[in-house]
């Protein structure tokens, strides 16, 4: 008799506390169950199989993966590719004009762009410069009489002048 009395009081205790095996699998399953559905909406997944929402789950955590990937090469393409000046080349009838804006000082840039003119065999036939609080460049440059011969373009002369920036940055 005492035995039979220790396994009521053991079932009456473990039914209070809500159950016994079968309760904790079940409260298991719920939450199991609940992360599941979460996880299938945080995936835009619509499988029902718990399999299948995980390979969802997988191939959304690729496609992620990929997306800062690329804004990551972004950002490093627009740092490498930023240069502290703006550069605009307009093609005039005889000769480009040229304008530099940049929002701060630089002392220095206007003569490695000047440098720049004279490598590509530009003459500066017009300009105005401005470099107090910041650096504003327009310049009429026109090809050299001598070279007639070898046309340069605006595309060339923009290169040229973002090169001069480059280096100018570079070494201040």
């Amino acid at each position: 008799m005492k035995e039979e009395t220790k396994r009521k009081l053991t079932r009456a205790a473990t039914e209070k506390r809500g159950g016994g095996i079968e309760s904790m699998s079940s409260s298991r399953g719920q939450k199991k169950a609940a992360l599941y559905e979460k996880l299938r909406a945080a995936t835009n997944s619509t499988a029902m199989n718990r399999a299948s929402i995980i390979v969802d789950a997988s191939k959304y955590i690729q496609e992620l993966k990929k997306k800062v990937d690329t804004l990551n090469q972004d950002v490093k393409a627009s740092q490498n590719s930023s240069s502290p000046a703006q550069v605009t080349v307009e093609t005039l009838e005889k000769g480009f004009l040229i304008s530099v804006l940049s929002e701060k000082n630089c002392p220095g840039l206007l003569v490695s762009i000047l440098e720049a003119f004279e490598d590509l065999g530009l003459d500066v036939l017009d300009a105005r410069v401005s470099c107090a609080d910041n650096f504003r460049l327009e310049a009429v440059g026109g090809e050299n009489q001598g070279d007639q011969a070898d046309s340069t373009d605006a595309q060339v002369v923009k290169q040229a002048v973002l090169q001069a920036i480059q280096n100018w940055s570079q070494n201040n």
